[in-house]
């Protein structure tokens, strides 16, 4: 890895994206860190071992996105790796009882959000000097297969998949790889009620195992280390015992 990589992490300030910001930072990566929470990003730069800095930006509107791109380009000068990893969910419930400003908001923060922020990084990664990039967005294992009464989460994930695909085509001509990490079950602030029971397709309500962060951390940094010839496209971590695999 070349001393000047920079990442970007998007949802950075908790869970996932701390933790992942974290432990590129010690693999001496210089990171900027974003989310919509200032106190929380800065608690997670504090902790970095190198280079770090907060910004504050919702990823689901356009001129956030371009602030933060233009903040990290003044810090750093270029942009090596995206890790895509801004995301929201809704409560269960069936899709009639829905409401459509839930829908909205979670197609904003999954889908839009990871297109802006592709967009922004394809454009930097190819003019800027040396070339090229990585980008690793977060699909979940919702980009497999459904939790009931999850109709925004489960069709934006799986539209990441397709976005992942679509991109990691177009980025080929300009040296920029793009792959995915499906995440199941990883203990954080976002997930604390799956160990408290969730919905299953069977209609029960049971808990679920989980597993720590770190390991999720450790395999996006596998992801972003690799040289720019090899591509993980799409990586599942789960948890092993969760029912996913069969029936449960």
């Amino acid at each position: 890895m070349e001393e000047r990589s920079v990442a970007l992490v998007t949802g950075g300030g908790t869970g996932i994206g701390a933790a992942s910001a974290l432990e590129l930072s010690a693999a001496g990566w210089s990171v900027a860190v974003c989310g919509r929470r200032q106190d929380r990003l800065e608690e997670v730069v504090a902790q970095c071992s190198g280079e770090a800095f907060a910004f504050v930006a919702d990823v689901s509107q356009p001129a956030d996105v371009d602030r933060l791109f233009d903040a990290v380009m003044d810090r750093f000068g270029r942009l090596d790796l995206l890790f895509n990893n801004a995301g929201a969910g809704s409560k269960p419930a069936p899709i009639d009882e829905l409401p459509v400003e839930d829908w909205l908001r979670v197609v904003g923060a999954n889908l839009t959000g990871s297109w802006l922020c592709a967009r922004a990084a394809f454009a930097q990664m190819k003019r800027q000097d040396p070339p090229g990039g990585r980008i690793i967005n977060n699909g979940s294992i919702s980009a497999q297969a459904p939790r009931p009464f999850s109709s925004p989460y489960t069709a934006t994930k799986h539209a990441v998949t397709g976005l992942t695909k679509a991109l990691s085509l177009e980025g080929r001509p300009h040296g920029i790889c793009v792959g995915q990490i499906d995440i199941g079950n990883a203990r954080t602030p976002m997930t604390a009620r799956i160990e408290a029971g969730v919905p299953q397709a069977d209609g029960s309500v049971r808990p679920e195992p989980v597993m720590d962060v770190a390991d999720v951390s450790r395999a996006v940094r596998y992801m972003a280390e690799l040289p720019p010839d090899s591509n993980v496209l799409q990586m599942t971590v789960m948890a092993n015992s969760m029912p996913f695999v069969g029936r449960g």
